[in-house]
């Protein structure tokens, strides 16, 4: 048996510059949402290099689409021979975002059968919103031995539609559903997200017609078809910036972020510059974030956007471990998102959870030791925690970091960090040698 691990030495200050790769929540849903086409190949730029993108690849391409990277970051889809209805199993319960294939098969096929995604390491993320939306619009829907089949008679009708939480997924699948209705959708209570945005200037470059997104409210003209051929870049990673402005805040670093979606983190570098980071906008696709002592303790609350992003609150925890005074975090999106914290506990800091709030007691020193990711951002969190930890840090269950993260080592490596992959080799690990690969 091989297991990964990444080895942190700390104590090293990050300097230098990093370059953001595109979003990951959005290269997904404009995947899926590739599906809607019916005539030319569609060009994605900027589409990172992902295991999550390459499952959506495999699901797109198990309907009778076409999708292949031509470059590194550059992906093609081509959906005119898509002749399936039914995702596959295996590959839907590998990733949730695979149930953005609901809308766009409905849209345009009529029928769709999708395995329920359920519950995830972070909580359950209940998909009866995305559902009660495509009833409105006239699609009946039944749930059998686990899959969700959905078909209509004729297309789609546009719907005035309220969400009962501005769920981003929900949102999203309607909004592509919706563009091949027959006449207008209103879609209210709606998730605001940047990715959002991306997504209906996605489609709108198609040719539907979208108004209102980045608003509570999204008002949809149904068109026939969408066959405009286009080229399309990818939004940058709000989340993946906000990892490495922290990790230069919390190494007292000086790094400048490039091609990083500056006007989608108002929240986050808001409440960074409260604890005392220093972050200056250079333009509105370079900032430069220099950290700096004290840093101060905040008490967060994460909310949907424009609030602070749930993505961002364990690598924020981990800024806050040293604080000097006791900040706190109130977790309102995800019921289990605190994970992290007996990890964090495990090298030294103090933290204490009581529902959905952790409190953190600052002046921490961490102290490297072995501990796992529990979920994707817990894990980049955990890599920031040994950034700046006495002694070696090993961090295990690295398939969480390597679903988010494009090069992340080799990223914090170049701006400075003693950081390096290694497989190890053993039926046990704490029996085994260690092989590095870095």
């Amino acid at each position: 048996m091989s297991l990964e691990r990444l080895l942190v030495q700390g104590g090293n200050t990050l300097k230098g510059k990093v370059t953001i790769n595109g979003a990951k929540n959005s290269a997904l849903v404009l995947m899926a949402a590739s599906l809607l086409g019916t005539q030319d190949i569609i060009v994605l730029d900027n589409v990172p290099r992902l295991a999550d993108i390459e499952i959506m690849a495999e699901v797109l391409q198990s309907l009778g689409a076409k999708a292949t990277f031509t470059s590194h970051h550059t992906l093609e889809v081509y959906s005119r021979g898509l002749n399936a209805s039914k995702a596959p199993y295996d590959l839907v319960t590998q990733m949730r975002a695979s149930f953005f294939v609901l809308g766009p098969l409905v849209a345009r096929m009529g029928r769709a059968e999708v395995a329920l995604p359920g519950g995830c390491a972070i909580g359950s993320r209940p998909v009866d919103i995305h559902l009660k939306g495509l009833e409105a619009m006239g699609a009946h829907i039944e749930i059998e031995h686990g899959n969700v089949i959905v078909e209509t008679n004729g297309p789609l009708k546009g719907a005035d539609i309220h969400l009962s939480f501005p769920s981003v997924g929900a949102t999203e699948n309607l909004m592509m559903a919706a563009c091949l209705a027959e006449g207008n959708s209103h879609l209210r209570n709606v998730a605001r997200e940047p990715e959002i945005e991306d997504l209906a200037n996605f489609l709108n470059t198609m040719g539907a017609k979208i108004s209102g997104a980045g608003t509570d409210t999204i008002f949809i003209e149904g068109v026939k078809a969408l066959k405009q051929p286009i080229r399309y870049s990818v939004m940058p990673d709000r989340i993946e910036a906000g990892t490495f402005m922290v990790a230069a805040a919390i190494t007292e670093g000086d790094v400048i972020l490039e091609k990083a979606p500056v006007n989608a983190m108002d929240s986050l570098i808001s409440t960074l510059r409260e604890t005392n980071v220093t972050i200056d906008i250079i333009d509105d696709a370079t900032l430069r974030v220099r950290g700096n002592k004290p840093i101060r303790p905040v008490h967060i609350r994460t909310m949907p956007h424009p609030g602070f992003p749930t993505d961002m609150q364990a690598q924020m925890a981990v800024l806050l471990a040293v604080a000097e005074g006791t900040s706190s975090i109130t977790e309102t999106v995800f019921e289990n998102r605190f994970m992290y914290v007996d990890e964090m506990l495990r090298m030294g800091s103090h933290m204490r959870v009581e529902g959905r709030t952790v409190t953190i007691m600052g002046n921490s020193e961490l102290s490297g030791a072995p501990v796992q990711g529990t979920d994707l951002r817990a894990a980049a969190a955990l890599v920031l925690a040994g950034l700046i930890a006495d002694g070696e840090t090993s961090v295990s269950n690295l398939h969480y970091l390597d679903r988010g993260y494009e090069s992340f080592e080799q990223k914090l490596a170049a701006l400075g960090a003693n950081i390096c992959r290694v497989t190890v080799q053993a039926e046990k690990p704490e029996e085994s040698n260690t092989l590095v690969l870095c």
